[in-house]
């Protein structure tokens, strides 16, 4: 009998699915929008975030997951419902077979919480994988072998650090900091420096287009609309990828230290290897430009991002529900 199998990658950011044989069918963001006075859901996914900051006193367009955790239990699962729904058609009769990623560091509570809301959802049997090694499948390392890996995947609300040798993870860290963390710094330094007030969304924009880790070969400048705090009206400055980077060098230090710190506890043969492979990056939050060069130049340690950063651990979830198929086809 042929199931189908789904791999989804529930991120504080956005949440993708991966359907065995297909790839991954759909990428939207974690974001819900519902109406306060009949708890009626409004919109879910890119319709809902094009709502943030945007919605009137009855609705509300909210997050439901934070730091990689479910905040929102009823809310999170009403949203995976319509995700698989949307990604395997009206037509499908049977109940699949899913494999959820988490952080590294989730309690046993939290683990549940993930593994009841996928079985609500309408999974026949669930699989919880951790995000590390989801992003090391999915970065088509092969993790089955005696050598050392290192990953640090860096999505909308964690920083998954891991050391992996032999399909398990050795020494691990998951940081609260990530993606969001970087937009909200924006923010902070835009209110503090400029006197001009903007939101998530926009902190996103000059992150993604001007952003920067590391100092940039060439400087580049955006101009940013706002609320100008001292006035009360909107304004218009111009900011450079030089203010940006050092807007986000706290948060980056941050994320480098606990780089260090699993070098650190990495048993020394596993070091050598990583010293002679490399530290592969994944994750949407990876995508900022000069992080490479910054974690190489703290760590000495030749730094590269996977070919395909924000699908990886979707992939990687899919990849793996296919292994455990696999395994449990074998005669």
């Amino acid at each position: 009998m042929q199931f189908t199998d789904i791999g989804i990658d529930l991120g504080t950011a956005s949440v993708l699915v991966y359907v065995r044989g297909k790839g991954v069918v759909l990428k939207e963001p974690s974001v819900v929008a519902y109406d306060v006075d009949t708890k009626k859901i409004k919109a879910i996914g890119e319709d809902a975030r094009l709502m943030l900051g945007r919605t009137p006193g009855n609705i509300v367009a909210v997050r439901p997951l934070r730091k990689g955790v479910i905040s929102n239990y009823t809310v999170t699962e009403k949203m995976m419902k319509y995700f698989i729904q949307k990604a395997l058609g009206k037509k499908t009769f049977r109940k699949p077979r899913i494999s959820v990623c988490v952080p590294s560091r989730v309690t046993e509570v939290e683990r549940k919480a993930v593994e009841d809301a996928t079985y609500q959802a309408g999974a026949r049997e669930v699989s919880i994988i951790e995000e590390p090694i989801a992003a090391a499948i999915g970065a088509g390392i092969d993790i089955g072998k005696p050598c050392g890996n290192m990953i640090v995947d860096i999505g909308g609300g964690t920083t998954d650090i891991a050391v992996i040798s032999l399909g398990g993870t050795v020494v691990s860290d998951s940081l609260p900091i990530a993606g969001d963390d970087f937009d909200e710094a924006i923010v902070r330094y835009m209110k503090k420096n400029h006197n001009l007030m903007i939101g998530e969304r926009t902190a996103e924009d000059i992150k993604i287009k001007i952003g920067a880790a590391y100092k940039l070969p060439e400087v580049n400048k955006m101009d940013v609309r706002g609320l100008n705090v001292l006035t009360g009206l909107p304004n218009s400055v111009t900011v450079s990828s030089e203010e940006i980077e050092d807007a986000l060098r706290e948060t980056t230090s941050k994320i480098v230290e606990a780089i260090h710190g699993v070098l650190e506890h990495t048993p020394p043969e596993l070091a050598a290897d990583i010293a002679d492979r490399g530290i592969v990056l994944t994750g949407g939050g990876s995508m900022l430009r000069g992080l490479e060069e910054l974690i190489e130049s703290r760590t000495g340690i030749n730094t590269m991002t996977a070919e395909e950063p924000m699908t990886c651990v979707a992939i990687g979830t899919g990849k793996y529900v296919e292994f455990l198929a696999e395994s449990n086809t074998e005669p």
